[in-house]
């Protein structure tokens, strides 16, 4: 059965306070579960002003979640059903062993429901306000993630790392799934999918760096590296696309158009100002993404990187994606650019859930 959930940036608009964007969250979170979502997952965001210019390396929208795990534990005991996903939790920027000690307390808090989605962000900027180089992020990364999943596995353990290191610790909680909780690791590079295939862990992808044409042929590198390495299986992929749910095909189309714009302009200024960071992939890949998403109308975007439309063609447009990828999993990103009223979100997520999933799922046990 094929996961259906939804993306939490949790952003707040002009004449919102963030302590009222909390709130929002979380009634967010509560009917998602009393719609029949699988699952909400939380995106971690640091330095989100409330006005771009603040904040010219950041995507402009201000968000209230910067601490995931908090904000999921929350979320965690406010729900009984719901799975609760980190999407993506930046490993380099905390020490690993807290890292794994709060994310262990959730688990065991919601009873098993945490999926750990991990990361290490394509952008600088948040390492910039930590004062780690970006040009650690991957080593950083790799033993951080090796540290959290010896510190949930092993009585007690020891490390030594260029990065970090610890002798005879023994970690507590462990978590309550065992052996711990799904590890899924997000791939935004095309250096990054072969490493988690040949790691073999189950992958996150969107649709901003690369259209689904490129995600096929990512995708079936993922899957190459696993097969090598000699994992079994096929892969276990999750895609994070924008999805637009309304009662006409006109509405789906106009209503959300502004604002998705407005994203995918901003996302090609950031790759164009990262490209050359220490640390951040050929400067040619980012360049090449600047252009290409500087250029792209809304129609190119339209079939290539979001599901928008009716509820029967949002359903048909995930069958065929999940055909075409191999997909065990869709994480729905409601708002994509923050700027769709949130009375309009709202009935998005809501036509979603209950008439496009079961659409999905029906279809999933013919």
């Amino acid at each position: 059965m094929m996961h259906l959930g939804l993306v939490m940036e949790c952003d707040y608009r002009a004449g919102v306070t963030q302590e009222e964007a909390f709130d929002e969250a979380f009634e967010l979170a509560e009917a998602s579960e009393a719609w029949g979502l699988d699952g909400v997952w939380l995106a971690e965001r640091h330095f989100a002003a409330p006005r771009a210019e603040l904040d010219p390396m950041g995507v402009g929208i201000p968000s209230i979640v910067s601490a995931p795990l908090i904000m999921a534990t929350a979320i965690a005991v406010r729900t009984r059903r719901l799975r609760v996903g980190i999407a993506v939790n930046v490993l380099p920027l905390c020490h690993p062993i807290r890292i794994a000690e709060e994310a262990a307390t959730l688990d065991q808090v919601s009873k098993g429901r945490l999926d750990f989605g991990v990361g290490r962000s394509g952008f600088p900027r948040a390492y910039e306000g930590y004062g780690i180089p970006y040009a650690e992020s991957r080593e950083r990364f790799q033993e951080s993630l090796d540290i959290i999943l010896k510190a949930w596995t092993q009585e007690r353990f020891s490390y030594e790392g260029k990065y970090y290191a610890c002798h005879d610790l023994c970690v507590i909680p462990k978590p309550y799934q065992k052996p711990h909780p799904p590890v899924r690791v997000a791939a935004t590079t095309r250096e990054t999918f072969p490493q988690v295939g040949a790691m073999g862990h189950p992958i996150f992808i969107g649709l901003r760096g690369f259209d689904i044409t490129e995600a096929m042929h990512h995708l079936s590198v993922y899957r190459q590296a696993l097969q090598e390495a000699g994992h079994p299986g096929k892969g276990d992929v999750f895609l994070r696309i924008p999805v637009y749910v309304a009662e006409t095909a006109e509405q789906a189309r106009s209503e959300p158009q502004a604002s998705t714009l407005q994203s995918y302009r901003r996302l090609a200024e950031n790759f164009a100002r990262s490209a050359g960071a220490a640390g951040t992939t050929v400067s040619e890949e980012r360049v090449e993404r600047a252009e290409r998403l500087a250029t792209a109308g809304y129609d190119e975007l339209l079939r290539g990187r979001l599901a928008y439309g009716t509820p029967e063609a949002v359903a048909e447009r995930l069958r065929q994606l999940q055909q075409a990828l191999g997909l065990s999993g869709v994480i729905i990103e409601p708002n994509v650019g923050g700027l769709i009223p949130r009375d309009l979100v709202l009935r998005s997520i809501r036509l979603f859930a209950q008439e496009v999933a079961p659409r999905v799922r029906a279809s999933n046990k013919a």
